[in-house]
Formats: structure tokens, sequence, C-alpha cells
């Protein structure tokens, strides 16, 4: 066939060339690759199907009954008989009398999908009725209210009225099945997504049903609690109000939420999350879906770690030591002192520890800083610990790759114990700390760090490092900001500023432009946008780049070699037809 041929061909021509089959769906055809499910096919196309046992990330059991339609397949011609095709090409479809449930049966060539139309909606119904004759009428108090698949779906597929005259069946209320999540029993509607996650995700089946028909209920396992690290996940994709997070239950009406996709700052993974926020206030943090970064799950350490820039520790305020006691003072005067103060030394007294806990933004601002100064002293405190073989890196900073490539260290944590011993010789008499607590993950103690006649610090905590430091400016924590990290994939994703930094605490790229513009090293960058732009075209990997082209889902620079455990088995478990994924 020649290409002039090819491209006369339709669509519905090419599919099989393709490893596609022709679908009907609602009276429009459409191609998809073989093995679709059907509630894919329909998404594709963004015709919606109800259904709530179904979770692309998990098995499909096909239990809750709610997403069947009707299908139909061509009628099988009579012995001697060819086909028959309608004026479009297609063979007439037969519609089966009975409904089919889309999330488990698959596409097929000539196939007919009806999502609407008078047997869809009176079985939909049906099942709806089924599902709230037991389910409470507690909506006005329930947390779920506003994202409730069962509240909306009962809107549109519900009778309005109850034919139930019976008692409701009685179920466990308010159980404590964990440290952080919680189980109204009677609100379950048994579509098991909490017991699949359980077991395939987080392989720890310590959920399931017990007894049978209107009785059967949702439990944990006599001898165990729910105290998975990864537990937090089954709230976020029950349904309805069953299982609810301790730590948001009763807090705010969803709707009142401002939301911000971001991403998360605890380890080099660079989990996607949407952040939810009132009156800037950080109320909860979810994950957000990315098959190249975490799939659709986060662990409890990450979700809840947003609790630390509300601590009591918080600094608010640019503090200089006066006395031997520190002194609220401005932002300003503060950055102006610490520019006086380094004039005093030379480029091989002073020694800049940043973090791999910063902004590319922020690190190519400490690269114009070192650049003034003429330090010739400049690392990384690298932070380590094990891989939890899912979703938390051994890599504990967020944004490593960034500091290799945009300070140009090759191996993070190198020069430190040069540093070190250089304070304690009394060769290194300057010290700029951002971000880090260098007692804490270092190998410093205070009185290594006191060595230096001049200690300036910045950092979201009031620590053992700041309690030392001469000048202390307060830093905005990674919801307060914007800006952009490297996984430890060589994937680059964006931050974006969920709520407003705290008291006086300021943007840390500002900081250090301000400290640049101040020890003589002007940049005149005004945006963060610029910032980046400069950086751009100094560091190769971001040329052509900007902090909008990022976009939501980030973009893949470079392979570092890393995987994900957790993406690894999930796409085996793809390949394998297991989930769709």
């Amino acid at each position: 066939m020649s290409d002039t041929e090819a491209t006369k061909q339709l669509p519905k021509d090419l599919a099989a060339s393709e490893g596609k089959v022709n679908v009907q769906i609602d009276g429009v055809w459409h191609q998809f690759p073989k093995g679709t499910r059907m509630i894919e096919a329909c998404k594709q196309v963004k015709v919606e199907v109800p259904h709530y046992c179904y979770h692309p990330k998990l098995s499909s059991p096909g239990n809750c009954r709610m997403c069947l339609v009707q299908m139909g397949m061509p009628p099988r011609p009579a012995p001697g008989q060819d086909p028959v095709f309608e004026d479009d090409g297609y063979q007439p479809i037969g519609w089966m009398p009975r409904p089919v449930i889309a999330c488990a049966n698959t596409v097929a060539e000539n196939m007919g999908i009806r999502t609407t139309g008078p047997l869809v909606e009176e079985v939909r119904n049906g099942v709806m009725e089924f599902l709230l004759i037991n389910h409470p009428l507690d909506c006005p108090i329930c947390d779920q209210a506003g994202e409730c698949r069962l509240q909306e779906f009962s809107v549109e597929h519900g009778r309005g009225t109850s034919r139930f005259v019976e008692n409701k069946v009685k179920k466990p209320k308010n159980v404590d099945i964990g440290p952080r999540i919680r189980l109204d029993d009677e609100r379950c509607i048994m579509c098991s997504r909490c017991i699949r996650f359980m077991d395939e995700v987080a392989d720890d089946p310590v959920l399931g049903f017990t007894d049978r028909g209107t009785h059967t209920t949702l439990t944990i396992h006599p001898d165990r609690r729910l105290d998975h690290n990864y537990s937090l996940n089954t709230a976020d994709i029950c349904p309805v109000g069953a299982l609810t997070s301790n730590d948001f239950r009763f807090k705010q009406r969803v709707w009142f939420l401002k939301e911000t996709k971001t991403i998360d700052t605890n380890c080099g993974t660079g989990i996607n999350v949407t952040v939810g926020a009132r009156s800037n206030k950080i109320l909860r943090v979810q994950p957000r879906e990315n098959n190249d970064v975490n799939s659709s799950w986060i662990p409890d350490s990450h979700r809840l770690s947003f609790h630390t820039i509300i601590d009591e520790a918080r600094l608010t305020d640019a503090m200089v030591m006066e006395n031997g006691k520190h002194q609220t003072a401005t932002v300003a005067n503060a950055i102006q002192r610490a520019a006086t103060e380094l004039a005093k030394f030379k480029g091989e007294q002073i020694a800049i520890i940043a973090s791999g806990r910063m902004t590319n933004e922020e690190l190519f601002m400490v690269s114009r800083l070192r650049d003034a100064l003429g330090a010739t002293h400049c690392d990384i405190v690298p932070r380590t610990g094990e891989s939890d073989n899912m979703l938390i890196s051994a890599d504990r900073n967020p944004n490593t790759e960034g500091a290799k490539k945009v300070l140009g260290i090759s191996k993070p944590g190198s020069s430190l114990k040069t540093i070190k011993s250089g304070l304690a010789s009394d060769k290194i008499k300057a010290l700029v700390i951002l971000q880090e607590d260098l007692t804490a993950d270092a190998g410093f103690t205070q009185n290594d760090i006191q060595h230096a006649s001049l200690i300036v610090s910045s950092h979201i905590l009031a620590n053992p490092t700041a309690e030392v430091s001469h000048i202390l400016l307060p830093g905005a924590s990674s919801f307060e900001k914007r800006g952009s990290m490297i996984n430890v994939t060589g994937r680059l994703q964006r931050l974006n500023q969920a709520v407003q930094p705290n008291g006086n605490a300021t943007d840390d790229w500002e900081l250090l432009r301000d400290l640049t513009n101040a020890v003589g090293g002007g940049n005149g960058l005004y945006l963060i946008e610029d910032v980046f732009k400069s950086m751009a075209s100094e560091v190769a990997e971001f040329n052509d780049l900007s902090l909008g082209k990022i976009g939501d889902q980030g973009i893949q620079l470079y392979e570092t070699g890393i995987e994900i455990p957790l993406l690894t088995r999930e796409r085996k478990r793809a390949e394998n037809g297991e989930i769709v994924g």
C-alpha cells in the first residue's frame, strides 16, 4: 500500500494496523487500543461512567455494579452469508437486553456501548437505591460532604424518595482502627478499595470484610492496627465518608479550601501533592496523580509534615546578636548588617553551606552570592536514609540533583570536613548557612560552628545553629514559595505557593538577592521568573525552559538510572493486565 493510499484511509480502516479496535460510544465511533477496559475507553472520550469499586491502580472486583452499561455487538451472520455493513462502513449493532459492568470488560471490534438510555438508567437507579437502603442520612455532619461520590451520584441516579420502610441496619461508628484514621462502618458501601490498597499496594493486608449480606462489615485484623505509613491513602480513595483522617476530621468544609498543586520536599522523589488551605493556614495535603513520580499515593509521614511550618519554634523575624543576646531586627537591617560584616573577610575565609532542600532558583542565587563574595568554600549537606522500597527515597534531600547542576557540586558534602577543619584552624572565619542546622545532619557541634567570627544563617525554625548565629534571617517553607527542583530520577518539577510566609519570613531567593546586592553583586532580578530565565541562560539543562513550561507534571531533563520501586511494580502489574495503571 502506497503512502498516498494510506493517507486516504479513515481512522476506522487503520485501526487494525495500529492495534486498535473500532468502538461506538453513545452513537459516536472511536478507536481504542485492544484490551482497553470499557470504563477507560469512555473516560478517554470524556463520557462519565459512575463507579465506586473501580480504581485504575487497583484490581477490578466488579462488586459495586454502579458502572453498568449496555453493550452491543454485530449479529452473527447465518451460515453462508457475508457480514452486513452500513453506509458508514461499520456493521450494525445488536444490543444485548442485559447490562454489563464497564470496569472489568474490555472493548472489541465493532462493539457498541451505551452509557445512557432506559435500561442503563433503570439499573443504575436500582443499584443506587440498594446502596442507600442502610446508608445513614448524615451528609450535613459527614467530613466527606462536598467530595462524596455517593452524594453526587445519588442526585443524578437516585430516586429522590426511598421505598424502604424498615429500620436501617446499624453498624459501628467512630471506630479507632489506627493512629491516624477513623472508621464509620455504617457509611461503608463495601467497594473494597481500602482492602485492595492495603493488600496490593501497601502489602499489609490488615483490612477485610466480615459477615454477609446487609450485615457485612469492614473490619481490622483482631491482632493488628491500621498503622502502615501509607494508611491515609485509604481515606483518599474511599468514595464515601467511611474512612477519614484524624488530622483533618471536622477541621473544614472542603468547598472552602483553596487548593494548590505543588510537590512534596521530604525526600528526593518529589511526590506530587495538592495542598488545601484556608485563611492562610494549611489544613491538609493529598497526593496528586503523576505516573512518572508517585502514581496516586503518598506516605503518611510526608503528608503530615506540613505541621512543621506552624511549629512554635517557627522563625518569623530577623534576629541580630547584641551583647550575646538576639534582638529582633527588620529583614532589611539584618541583611545590611550581614553585608557589612562579610565585607571584612577575604573570599578564602568565607564558607557557604547551602541546602539540598533549596530550590534551583535559590541555589542559583547562592552561586551569585558566592561569586560576589569570592567565597572558595561552598557545599550542601547530604542527607540520606533507607528507602522504604515504595516512594520514600534514600536521598532525603529533594533537590540534590539541582545542587549538582546549579552549584556545580559533583559530590555533595565532600567539602564539609575541609570547612570544619578550616574553622578549627581559624582559616575560615565567616560562615553563611542556608536552610540547614549543621548540628543535626552535618556532623558539626555548636562549638565547631562558634569558631567562626561571623555566622549568618537562614532557616524556618529555631535550632542549635540559629542559637549561635550572629545574624539570623527568617526563611520561607516549601509551601510558602515558588520555584523548581529536580528529583532523583532527573525530573524537573515545580513548587507553587500555597500560603503566604508567616510574619516577616521572606522567600529565600529574595533574601539571597538582597544580600548579594548589599555586598556589591547587584543583578536586577525582581521576579522568580527572571531568576529562572537567568539561570536557564547559564545552566545547559534549563536552556529554552521557563517556570511556566514545566507544567503540573514536570519535565524529564535526563535519566539518572534511579527507579522508584512502587512505580516499577505498578508497571509490571499493568503489563500483566492486573491493573490499568
